[in-house]
């Protein structure tokens, strides 16, 4: 598949509310996806090779679902069922499995060398997720990784820091480190961040509906406009998803909402704070939460704990809560605390499991 030509990259890119219905109305007629239980679903990061321990803790925490990140040695349809009948044997569901080497692809979202063979390694990620029986996977779209300048101190622990001003910024992804001025060598205009996101989601979209895969975009982070000559004008705003969104045209192609990411961002960089997006969206498609709050929106943020950020975490499962989403919550980047992963897992999980059960009261009485 070759480029779209400028009138008919401006035709999918501004469409409006007439090419929304006619895209919704198309999609509707093709295969769509898996049916899910109804209610909010709280879910943790878990290893692709839990030890009894780990599976016990999660047990002990009341973890019905986890999110894994799949080892090379088991990126194969076959290796998924592994992971899926270890967690099973435990009575615990494998929701998501992801891939770093195909998350998130500079090759793809900048047309570097290697785009198509990069492209053809995500399809058959689908279509192994869909013989495995996992519907969902994550996807984003940055071309020079998560960006950071530092690490801060919260309450006596370390979170993650970025710092607009900082000489020390930087974007790291899979091993990769990526460095202003130029993060590869030259500027990239706008229209070429949507003209490789046209290419790459016109070509996955189709295979996500025949395997039967949600594939929810994860926003850019932090959501700064132009980081070392790389635009991030799709997924860092309330208009770039909803063009994004109608462009792909496809049941399967949705949102993975990061509220640390969009809180860094701020309703005046992104149009909308994460209450606003979940009411917008809704369920049909909103499909996984990264559950965070950070201490301010850029130009200066630390990742903090729930309870100590700008935002008021409660708005997010009472919005959850009044669209039916019937998704993963999940805990993302948390501060380090004493005893590890396991403290910080039980911290949020337990955090999070009170508000739900509070919206969940709330909506019942």
């Amino acid at each position: 598949m070759g480029h779209p030509d400028r009138r008919e990259f401006g035709r999918l890119a501004l469409g409006g509310a007439l090419g929304t219905a006619l895209l919704a109305s198309a999609a509707e007629s093709r295969a769509a996806t898996h049916t899910v239980q109804p209610g909010i679903k709280l879910c943790v990061q878990a290893s692709a090779k839990p030890t009894d321990n780990d599976l016990l803790f999660l047990q002990q925490l009341g973890a019905e679902y986890v999110s894994v990140g799949s080892t090379p040695d088991l990126r194969t349809a076959e290796g998924f069922l592994q992971i899926k009948k270890r967690y099973a044997e435990a009575g615990i569901t494998v929701w998501n499995i992801g891939n770093t080497s195909v998350h998130n692809m500079p090759e793809v979202t900048l047309n570097l060398p290697g785009r198509d063979r990069k492209i053809e390694e995500y399809k058959q990620y689908l279509r192994n997720l869909g013989t495995a029986g996992i519907y969902y996977t994550t996807y984003a779209h940055m071309g020079n990784g998560i960006w950071s300048s530092g690490r801060a101190t919260i309450r006596g622990a370390s979170g993650r820091e970025f710092d607009l001003a900082s000489p020390n910024k930087q974007g790291v992804w899979d091993g990769a480190v990526f460095k202003e001025p130029l993060s590869h060598g030259r500027e990239f205009t706008r229209e070429e961040i949507w003209e490789n996101y046209i290419y790459f989601i016109k070509q996955v979209a189709p295979v996500a509906e025949e395997a039967g895969v949600r594939i929810g975009i994860h926003p850019d982070d932090p959501p700064v406009p132009v980081l070392a000559g790389v635009p991030r004008c799709i997924f860092a705003n309330f208009d770039g998803y909803r063009r994004a969104m109608e462009i792909a045209g496809s049941p399967n192609v949705g949102i993975c909402m990061c509220c640390g990411t969009w809180l860094e961002g701020g309703k005046q960089l992104t149009g909308k704070d994460p209450e606003e997006m979940i009411r917008y969206f809704g369920a049909q498609k909103i499909w996984k939460i990264h559950f965070r709050n950070v201490s301010a929106p850029l130009p200066h943020f630390v990742e903090t704990f729930m309870d100590n950020g700008y935002y008021d975490m409660y708005k997010i499962m009472k919005a959850l809560r009044d669209v039916a989403f019937d998704g993963i919550v999940i805990l993302d980047h948390s501060p380090n605390l004493v005893g590890g992963g396991n403290a910080q897992t039980a911290y949020g999980f337990a955090y999070m499991k009170a508000l739900m059960n509070r919206a969940n009261a709330e909506a019942k009485a």
